[in-house]
């Protein structure tokens, strides 16, 4: 056993050794500015919109990103959304409300019933009664990611951050893995997608190579009011199922989701190699899509027609 000093530790790594509380929150911070500078994720000059839920990963990664940034030309604002989950939703938007008064962030503020008219229960609800077999977590996905694009055009943003972190890499690679979706695996990565357009805010992940345990204990250790429970809408998630058998295979055999995380970087280059994906902007709302028409208009029409303005900019 190796100790970093003689303070008590808090944080063991995979080499043995032992951190103390102040030189794990170094540690973290440290990966966290070595992901963005090795995989060039910011420049000198971007207008920064991070995408934040209320919980561990977004807040973590919206303080360091605020408290590290020394540069006057990079600006950094929050983004959260609303989707209307009795109480869970309701925690969530007060705390990161909270939070972003606290560090003086500007927040920008929407919802799935401002939006699209309803909250997610009900578009699952009623999704389900017209027949279509989609899972809370597969809809809130499509819908907020619609959302985040079109939010941070709209706030002018160059770059959009999610909270994603290694854990949620490897599930979505392992899941898409099983599912045969290469197309999907393509647009993985710390910067994500293989297309470049005037619609499309690119989207990075700084917290890429930091696991779900290291954002956790760094997120009680800053003492962060966060919720740290799972949504209740994802019970039946493929995502939680998958994320399961990861970590119990992690604990067999350590560094297993490390590795699935490093194997797909070294797969990325041939894979998207000679790629030319389609790109089609919504016939609806003027979104991009690979389609005539996209998911989220698909999805609410046919619950209400019309809902979604058309071609909004």
């Amino acid at each position: 056993m190796n100790q970093c000093c003689k303070s008590k530790p808090v944080y063991r790594q995979y080499n043995g050794e032992d951190l103390c509380k102040k030189h794990f929150l170094e540690y973290f911070e440290r990966k966290v500015k070595r992901t963005i500078g090795s995989h060039k994720l910011l420049t000198k000059k971007e207008k920064v919109l991070v995408a934040c839920s209320g919980g561990k990963d977004s807040t973590a990664v919206l303080y360091i990103l605020h408290k590290t940034n020394k540069n006057p030309n990079i600006k950094i604002e929050a983004f959260h959304i609303d989707e209307g989950i009795e109480k869970y939703s309701d925690k969530n938007t007060k705390n990161i409300r909270e939070f972003c008064k606290t560090h003086k962030i500007k927040l920008h503020e929407t919802s799935f019933r401002k939006e699209f008219g309803y909250s997610l229960c009900y578009i699952h609800t009623a999704l389900k009664e017209k027949g279509v077999k989609a899972k809370s977590c597969t809809i809130c996905g499509t819908l907020r990611r619609y959302l985040m694009n079109l939010y941070a055009r709209k706030t002018k943003a160059t770059k959009l951050v999610t909270g994603h972190n290694l854990d949620d890499e490897a599930q979505s690679i392992t899941m898409n893995l099983f599912k045969n979706n290469t197309e999907v695996m393509r647009r993985l990565g710390p910067l994500t997608g293989i297309i470049r357009d005037k619609k499309f805010v690119p989207r990075i992940k700084p917290l890429y190579f930091c696991t779900e345990k290291e954002v956790e204990l760094y997120s009680r250790l800053q003492k962060f009011k966060v919720s740290y429970g799972k949504c209740p809408c994802s019970v039946d998630a493929y995502r939680r199922q998958v994320g399961n058998m990861l970590d119990e295979f992690d604990k067999i055999h350590p560094g297993t989701k490390h590795c699935v995380v490093n194997s797909l970087l070294e797969l990325l280059p041939s894979i998207r190699k000679g790629v030319k994906a389609k790109l089609n902007y919504c016939s609806n709302c003027g979104e991009p899509t690979s389609r005539d028409k996209c998911s989220v208009c698909t999805m609410i029409s046919k619950i209400k027609p019309k809902t979604l303005n058309k071609k909004k900019k």
